[in-house]
């Protein structure tokens, strides 16, 4: 059971997800300077009674501090994953309704003298962190052949050049689209009550797939997702394409009433894998994908973290049940291996892949597969001084883009014939969005389109895909208040 302390008043917490940068409280989101209309400048929920979020700084009014304890822990091999229960919802037109007033608005725990003194109530939290040892265990079954190895060409790959840094108005808020009084209400509909990221991409004509990570349902306390009824990740579908009053959410894949499911699982031993996390996802005809990460451990210094593997996952039955793939991996060697956080983009007969090591300090690299060899590892190309090569491996990559780059988001847009990059820049302390004529680059110079002025403890920076002409619209998640916001800017 946690113990409970009073906080002092202004006390300075970082977490797993936190970007250290308390020179100042949270502001509302600034007034315009473009020519265009402020669009869902109250970013109230659904209801007329819900409250606009205030993001009102960084001291909260529950504190949980995580306090690892070293366990020995005789670890069997992992067993076949049980068959994922799925159902279907449906929801009510009323989007105020709740569906499930039986589920979600239980009572929840009495404030404390802290709370009622309105200073922050800290939760100390012992949680073991496993030193494991190999035992034995079920046999994990027949493990499929890995595919048959290729030796792709050396072929010539010449920097385009350079174009100028994007010029990009500052983000303004959208729409809360997760939590309590946002847009979709996640909180009373599937028991989302704090999740990050919201990883999209357009998984079928009209539809948009929207990933998000570590989720929490009852109990929920920013910052980060503390609480109960922990998932590693959620997923929702949209059509909604009028975004300027936010993206709402068509259903999310379930399994019990009014619950999301965990689509891709986890071990949840922490120094073994705590978790899995969605970095990006595409569509290949009816196949579904999502590159993540397993995550070894959030304990590190602020702001980092430690991946067992970067991976690829797919799935047959648009996105109800996942299929992680033994064999497209990138090991985490000594720590310093690249692809470990990656973006995938479906281009012309390939798909790229740009990547970052683990933490939030690297370099991206890139490289690229035919589609039809996706999950075959020998098959990778690797951009390195000039040519796509198989040779030296994912260690050969070239730097396309100097670190420090956290959570990438990578598109092409078509409409422009221009690629485009976002990531926080945790130098500049802001999402930042760069332009290139060709994947490889060369690569413009960053342009700020959020800061952590307007949104202390800023992470994410997650492109639309339909974002089209001057409408540049993406995600953000903030530690401090543990949801995701959908944003937009003006691009000229």
């Amino acid at each position: 059971m946690a113990v409970r302390w009073m906080a002092l008043l202004g006390a300075v917490v970082v977490g797993a997800g936190a970007l250290l940068y308390v020179d100042r409280p949270a502001a509302a989101a600034p007034e315009s300077t473009d020519s265009g209309p402020v669009v869902g400048a109250s970013g109230t929920g659904p209801c007329a009674t819900d409250p606009r979020p205030t993001h009102e700084g960084l001291v909260p009014k529950t504190l949980e501090v995580p306090i690892p304890y070293p366990v020995i822990t005789v670890l069997p091999p992992q067993a076949p994953e049980p068959a994922p229960t799925r159902t279907r919802m449906e929801l009510p037109p009323d989007p105020c309704a709740d569906p499930c007033p039986d589920l979600t608005d239980l009572p929840g725990t009495p404030p404390g003298i802290a709370a009622l003194l309105g200073i922050p109530e800290v939760l100390l939290n012992p949680k073991p962190f496993h030193f494991a040892i190999p035992g034995p265990g079920p046999d994990p079954g027949p493990v499929p052949p890995p595919p048959a190895p290729v030796a792709p060409p050396v072929e010539p790959a010449a920097l385009a050049p350079a174009r100028p840094a994007p010029r990009i108005s500052h983000a303004h808020e959208v729409a809360k689209l997760t939590g309590a009084n946002s847009v979709n209400r996640t909180d009373k509909r599937w028991q989302v009550d704090g999740t990050d990221l919201g990883i999209m991409w357009e998984s079928a004509p009209g539809e948009i797939a929207s990933a998000f990570g570590d989720t929490v349902g009852r109990g929920f306390h920013p910052p980060g997702g503390m609480g109960m009824d922990w998932r590693s990740n959620v997923l929702a579908f949209s059509t909604d394409r009028d975004l300027a009053d936010g993206m709402t959410f068509d259903r999310m894949v379930t399994d019990d009433r009014c619950h999301a499911a965990e689509v891709l699982s986890s071990r949840k031993l922490d120094n073994v894998e705590v978790t899995t996390i969605p970095t990006a996802g595409f569509a290949l005809g009816d196949r579904q994908y999502l590159s993540y990460m397993s995550i070894r451990t959030w304990n590190s210094i602020p702001g980092t973290f430690f991946t067992n593997y970067g991976g690829i996952a797919y799935s047959d039955d648009h996105g109800q049940t996942w299929t992680k793939d033994p064999h497209a991996r990138w090991d985490n060697i000594f720590g310093l291996a690249n692809f470990q956080v990656s973006a995938m983009v479906p281009y012309g007969d390939h798909v790229y892949m740009f990547g970052t090591p683990n933490t939030r300090l690297g370099a991206v690299g890139l490289a690229r597969v035919p589609k039809d060899q996706l999950l075959n590892t020998t098959a990778y190309q690797y951009w390195r001084d000039g040519s796509w090569t198989p040779v030296g491996g994912a260690a050969s990559a070239t730097p396309i883009v100097n670190g420090p780059v956290g959570e990438l988001s990578v598109r092409y847009d078509a409409a422009r014939d221009v690629w485009q990059m976002s990531y926080l820049d945790t130098a500049k302390a802001a999402i930042v969005v760069r332009e290139a004529n060709s994947p490889q680059g060369a690569w413009s110079e960053s342009t700020p389109t959020v800061t952590v002025q307007d949104y202390p403890e800023l992470y994410g920076g997650f492109i639309h895909p339909w974002s089209s002409g001057s409408d540049f619209y993406f995600t953000i998640s903030t530690w401090s208040d543990y949801n995701v916001y959908l944003m937009r800017s003006r691009l000229d």
